[in-house]
């Protein structure tokens, strides 16, 4: 049980909540997050130094009863759990889609404490909904944004945005983040300028542990194997990006 430092709202129905107790997490694992009486679900760690910190869109139960909690209250926190990023080379890009902002940060900021040079493909769907800008521009992440709209920034998706910034420049790995057909499109493009990636996906997890097989894909679980997998691993994926596992078990597009 963890106690609430402080609760800050982000983005439109977004909030982050940092932990008073320091709980060692790698950039790009999760913790399952429990809120007495309601429900437990999966988080990526969004922020890992000083404190843990988890960052989440307000969807239904679950997340709003967590979003009533004040400092002082306690949460459940099982975890850490997964692989997370591992830091490849000196110069790297990440992408992120969304949320997927939300692993890539932490692990954004360390490696910049390592002397690596980093830059970011950050995409929303309008500039009200970019996350995690000024953080990373803070920690010296040369930002390029994107919305779908074109109400800040580049006027598309963060994978054509991507593209942009692939075609100008070499980078050792990419690291993404967001919706799996997004991620196909990066691991597309990283394949055509020859890069290494990483990637992390989210799949509905209940167990976190590599039990109740609702995040496999491919015959892996994503809680356990990942969430972060190399391009190596990615490749082998027939479903990725197609299909997943709803909530009931049953197999369904994405």
């Amino acid at each position: 049980m963890l106690t609430i430092h402080g609760h800050t709202d982000e983005i439109p129905n977004v909030r982050t909540i940092l932990f008073k107790e320091k709980l060692l997490s790698k950039p790009g694992q999760f913790v399952m997050v429990w809120v007495p009486g309601v429900d437990e679900f999966p988080m990526s760690a969004s922020h890992t130094i000083p404190r843990l910190g988890v960052t989440y869109r307000i969807l239904g139960p679950g997340t709003t009863a967590l979003a009533s909690r004040k400092p002082g209250d306690r949460i459940g926190i099982r975890g850490p759990y997964g692989r997370g990023f591992t830091l490849e080379g000196e110069r790297i890009l990440g992408v992120a889609g969304g949320l997927g902002i939300a692993p890539l940060a932490p692990f954004l900021e360390l490696a910049m404490t390592k002397g690596a040079s980093a830059e970011l493909v950050l995409g929303a769907k309008t500039a009200k909904e970019v996350l995690f800008d000024g953080r990373m521009t803070d920690a010296g992440v040369k930002v390029h944004i994107s919305t779908d709209n074109g109400s800040a920034g580049f006027k598309g998706l963060a994978s054509e945005l991507a593209k942009e910034v692939l075609s100008g420049k070499k980078f050792d790995c990419i690291y993404a983040c967001g919706p799996e057909k997004m991620l196909v499109e990066v691991l597309a493009l990283a394949g055509r300028h020859k890069t290494p990636v990483q990637a992390s996906l989210e799949r509905y997890m209940k167990c976190g542990i590599g039990i109740c097989d609702s995040c496999a894909i491919d015959g892996r679980h994503v809680c356990k194997d990942g969430p972060v997998f190399p391009d190596s691993e990615l490749r082998t994926f027939g479903e990725l990006g197609k299909t997943k596992l709803d909530p009931s078990g049953r197999r369904v597009s994405i």
